[in-house]
């Protein structure tokens, strides 16, 4: 059978299409200039491959929309329905600083301002009473580029997930009970989160 030059050009455009790949890791985490305070691109040499975001097979009953964080594998995972989530590594809190169960996102914020809670301020009051009253958002800030900020009944739960400006700190379970993310990874969660969403901690 003989393919006609005419239909092996009208089909050219629809191969190509097909084709198209998804953005490479380094371009999704590379520089943001256009950000309020610029971020630098990850280096992803640093960062574990299974750490990094991507789009997986992921089987849950929980409907599209719901952000799964899944503390002992310290992933988090965005459900986008039929069977599909994005992941996300994640650092989460230390032993007996962890949220467990159901919330919601009760609001969110861009390059949020941050003040230890009281709890931190009396756990370890050597090292946080000179942030009491309150951190502007920036490159320093512990909450980095976004956060979104858990509730349950309408009260706030003092948990959020949000940035980090340690990258490195990924993976790890060493935070004061917050789910922190590579910048880059919160600002995208933070796109696809909406406020009222619903957030299920799941604990060993």
């Amino acid at each position: 059978m003989t393919i006609s030059r005419r239909g092996l050009l009208i089909g050219l455009p629809l191969m190509l299409a097909g084709c198209q790949s998804m953005p490479s890791q380094q371009a999704m985490y590379g520089d943001r200039p256009e950000e309020p305070h610029p971020l630098k691109k990850v280096p992803l040499d640093k960062i574990k491959p299974e750490l990094r975001r991507q789009e997986v097979a992921y089987e849950t009953s929980e409907p599209a929309g719901t952000v799964v964080v899944d503390t002992p594998a310290r992933r988090l995972y965005y459900v986008l329905g039929d069977g599909r989530a994005m992941r996300y590594g994640v650092g989460v809190g230390r032993n007996g600083y962890a949220l467990a169960g159901v919330a919601y996102v009760g609001r969110k914020a861009e390059w949020p301002s941050w003040t230890p809670s009281p709890n931190m301020l009396r756990t370890n009051p050597e090292k946080n009473m000179k942030y009491a009253g309150g951190v502007p958002g920036g490159i320093n800030n512990p909450l980095g580029a976004r956060a979104m900020y858990l509730y349950r009944s309408g009260n706030d739960t003092m948990f959020r997930i949000h940035g980090t400006n340690q990258p490195w700190s990924i993976g790890q379970a060493m935070s004061s009970g917050c789910v922190r993310m590579m910048n880059h990874d919160v600002i995208d969660l933070y796109e696809r989160v909406k406020v009222g969403n619903r957030v299920v901690v799941l604990q060993a």
